[in-house]
């Protein structure tokens, strides 16, 4: 296989030459050119193009996030943000991550050199993962969230135990779908939770994403939807007509509170590299809710979600995986789909429909 060619915009030339010395290291990158702004970029992006582009935000002539917007309408390209404003939950993080940014690597006011060479193996691990993005589907709002490389792959069982009794209800009324999604799931949720009327099942959803962003996200969807999209709380009943998304840093799980179902918000260790997991979410509905829950994988990297559906799947649920052509990156629902926990394969803009189609039928 080729090198990824990457380019580099940064203002400091001393993050420049310390990046190119770092990502020249690995065999897989090659860091094509640099430059010190977004302008003299553009230039030597006619002559050449990279395929994934490491960006600083606050730059002389144009600054990072217009330079995003305008390379995602023009030519989308994986970019990964390196720069000291994106602190996680701040304004510009969400700006970048709104605006198409596949990662973001926050540099630190100080000892910067030394950060620079310590974290020079996230940066290449997010470049490689980068490279890997369906351009077809690459835009505005579909980042990947920071991955936990070096973090062991636990299992569920970490959160909840396998093998437990099902303690779902025979018979109820009151059905719940349960989604998972990583890389590319927030234009992925928005496309699917604006197409549901106020009327439909409670949800819940489980993105990838750090601590503090899923509160932003979660507010910006609420916006959009005419559901009610919150950040989770511990005890939250779920209910027809809302979202509940998984705080980033915690497992959210699905209970039963006699008749109606809850949220529990918990700590815990990373389950399949992430916290939250879908996994965790997906194993709780199978035990609570089985075959009155809906499960779906959305576009995302690795496999996490693969064995819990699998497991929802077994407890008599229905389970839908998002197709390849319309994921950003087709990880987690290929997963699924090899374990055989994916009853139907449909294209994003089929899944609203195909919820809205089984809890008519189910009622």
């Amino acid at each position: 296989m080729s090198a990824i060619k990457v380019m580099i915009v940064d203002d400091s030339a001393v993050v420049r030459q310390v990046l190119s010395a770092s990502l020249d290291e690995d065999a897989g990158i090659e860091v094509i050119a640099t430059a010190p702004d977004p302008i003299f970029a553009l230039e030597k992006m006619q002559k050449a193009w990279p395929d994934v582009i490491v960006l600083d935000v606050e730059m002389p002539r144009m600054d990072g996030v217009t330079f995003l917007k305008k390379i995602m309408a023009t030519r989308p390209t994986p970019v990964v943000i390196c720069s000291t404003l994106t602190e996680r939950g701040s304004e510009t993080a969400m700006q970048v991550l709104a605006a198409g940014a596949f990662a973001i690597v926050t540099k630190p006011k100080t000892a910067l050199r030394q950060f620079l060479i310590e974290s020079a193996s996230e940066l290449i691990h997010a470049i490689k993962a980068a490279s890997k993005a369906n351009l077809k589907r690459l835009g505005p709002a579909r980042p990947l969230t920071p991955l936990l490389a070096t973090t062991p792959k636990l299992s569920a069982d970490v959160i909840l135990a396998a093998g437990g009794q099902n303690q779902a209800m025979a018979q109820t009324t009151e059905s719940i779908v349960a989604i998972g999604t990583s890389t590319g799931g927030t234009q992925a949720l928005e496309v699917v939770l604006t197409a549901l009327p106020r009327v439909c099942p409670g949800i819940v959803v489980v993105q990838h994403m750090p601590e503090k962003f899923t509160a932003a996200f979660a507010q910006r969807l609420n916006g959009l939807c005419q559901i009610e999209v919150k950040e989770a709380v511990h005890g939250d009943r779920v209910m027809a007509g809302r979202a509940l998304i998984a705080p980033g840093g915690k497992h959210m799980l699905l209970k039963r509170s006699g008749a109606q179902y809850v949220v529990d918000v918990v700590d815990g260790p990373p389950v399949s590299r992430h916290c939250p997991s879908v996994d965790v979410l997906f194993r709780s509905a199978a035990r609570f809710a089985g075959k009155n829950a809906v499960g779906i994988i959305m576009t995302g990297m690795g496999d996490d979600g693969a064995k819990g559906l699998k497991e929802m799947h077994d407890a008599g649920a229905w389970t839908i995986g998002q197709d390849e052509d319309s994921c950003v990156v087709y990880g987690m629902p290929k997963e699924a789909v090899k374990l055989g926990a994916v009853d139907k394969v449909l294209p994003l803009k089929n899944i609203p429909e195909a919820i809205l189609g089984r809890i008519s039928r189910k009622g």
